[in-house]
């Protein structure tokens, strides 16, 4: 499954994740240590600010401010971000440019690979942080974890880009298998 189709299925399950996000969810914790569901919205806004010029082979900008210190509704910021993020990667040569990313340079087919596997589990963070249901497409959830377990190597569990892998628990679903092994604890 190219990149593109799973963000095409990740990116409206997430905005529909977010649109049902209240206000006073903003500050609950989420699985991804540092982030609250604020903070995950920040760094997927944020990150699709900085990553849509990349895929067009534009110059980046600085990343926006916080949602926090602006005032912005979550929702709609987030939709526009990912709407966007979406036209980037299926704009034409996306897959085939470098992009900077925060681990290196990396062709475009790879980051975006990336970024459905950061979309898969901050939808997992999203979710059981503001307790609705999360129950993307399982053959989605397994192209990603095929990528993910190729390209997450020790050298990218640096405790802020990845934590250490856990265990998941028996029984656990195709999803649960891949957050755990993005180093949440289930």
């Amino acid at each position: 499954m190219e990149p593109a189709e799973q963000l095409s299925v990740i990116i409206p399950a997430l905005t529909a994740i977010v649109d049902q996000i209240r206000v006073s969810d903003l500050p609950n914790s989420t699985p991804c240590t540092n982030f609250t569901v604020l903070g995950v919205l920040d760094h997927m806004i944020g990150g699709a600010a900085v990553f849509v010029p990349a895929f067009r082979g534009e110059v980046p900008p600085q990343p926006p401010a916080s949602l926090a210190s602006t005032g912005l509704d979550p929702a709609t910021e987030f939709r526009q971000a990912m709407s966007n993020l979406l036209a980037a990667v299926n704009s034409p040569g996306a897959m085939d440019r470098t992009i900077a990313a925060p681990f290196g340079d990396v062709p475009g087919s790879v980051f975006a690979r990336f970024v459905a596997f950061d979309g898969l589990i901050h939808g997992y963070d999203l979710t059981s942080a503001t307790g609705q249901p999360y129950d993307p497409p399982d053959d989605v959830v397994a192209a990603v974890d095929a990528f993910a377990r190729e390209a997450v190597g020790p050298e990218l569990r640096d405790g802020d880009t990845f934590a250490l892998e856990t265990t998941a628990p028996d029984g656990a679903s195709v999803l649960e298998k891949l957050v755990a092994f993005s180093g949440r604890t289930l």
